[in-house]
């Protein structure tokens, strides 16, 4: 009884972040919706860590799995290659790197490629977050 009640808990509690994630996405900006992208990748891969560690391979590859989706139909989809010229491009690319990282380290049970990718997005991600959306800078 004890153990269902906790069951029941969780379950309350991942609904309910789940809904307040989802709040979140339906309210907010461009430059939040990638700030939301990228905290998933980073628990994703986060995630997948623990998995490998654990030995869980079905729920590591899930994880993977929620990262590639986010990397390749979030972050990369959302380029804009055609404004963003050269800059989009190379942060293309290294989506593209990443995404094969998080590939090689999923099937070669690769700590330090799973460690590599989360070092890589966490650094864009913390220059994403010094853009102040609506500021604008003069040359």
């Amino acid at each position: 009884m004890y153990a269902k009640g906790i069951a029941g808990r969780a379950r309350g509690a991942a609904s309910y972040a789940r809904v307040g994630l989802e709040s979140d996405v339906m309210s907010a900006s461009p430059h939040r919706l990638i700030v939301l992208l990228f905290q998933g990748a980073d628990t994703a891969i986060g995630t997948a860590l623990v998995h490998l560690q654990d030995g869980n391979v079905a729920e590591k590859g899930q994880a993977v799995s929620k990262a590639l989706d986010i990397v390749n139909n979030g972050l990369l989809a959302a380029l804009d290659r055609e404004r963003g010229g050269e800059l989009a491009e190379r942060m293309g690319a290294l989506y593209e790197y990443i995404a094969r990282l998080l590939l090689n380290a999923n099937l070669q049970n690769d700590e330090k490629g799973f460690v590599e990718a989360r070092r890589l997005l966490g650094e864009l991600a913390s220059a994403w977050n010094e853009i102040e959306p609506g500021q604008q800078h003069e040359a």
